[in-house]
């Protein structure tokens, strides 16, 4: 699998209209939908910088974006050209493979003081 990073400072009186596009059931990963290979898409905004985004785009394989690219090559720039005037910067940080991927247990149990417990399994009592 193969996650395509993109990253956009996004225009202030754009917001609300720029995270229904790139998001999530937005215009793009409807595009991209239409294709096999496509996984799904996350839309990331910065904490501290609330103009700043990501987006990644999920997919089984570079061969399979690379057929979307060219099989839908007239959407794509349609859709490029009508948002660009959303964005103030948009640059593609790159593509990446995935190489490992985690998932966190969910805390149950808390320490005294609160505190969630790491993984720490209790005896049953007898």
């Amino acid at each position: 699998m193969i996650q395509i990073v993109w990253q956009y400072k996004v225009k202030a009186e754009a917001r609300e209209r720029f995270e229904l596009a790139y998001g999530p059931g937005g215009a793009w990963s409807n595009l991209f939908a239409k294709s096999q290979g496509y996984r799904g898409t996350v839309l990331l905004r910065e904490t501290r910088e609330s103009l700043r985004y990501l987006t990644i785009d999920s997919w089984d394989s570079e061969t399979e974006r690379n057929a979307m690219l060219v099989e839908h090559q007239a959407e794509y720039a349609a859709l490029d050209t009508a948002f660009r005037e959303w964005t103030d910067s948009e640059s593609a940080v790159g593509v990446f493979r995935m190489l490992a991927e985690a998932s966190v247990r969910p805390r149950k149990e808390t320490r005294r003081g609160g505190r969630p417990t790491l993984g720490k399994k209790r005896r049953p009592k007898a």
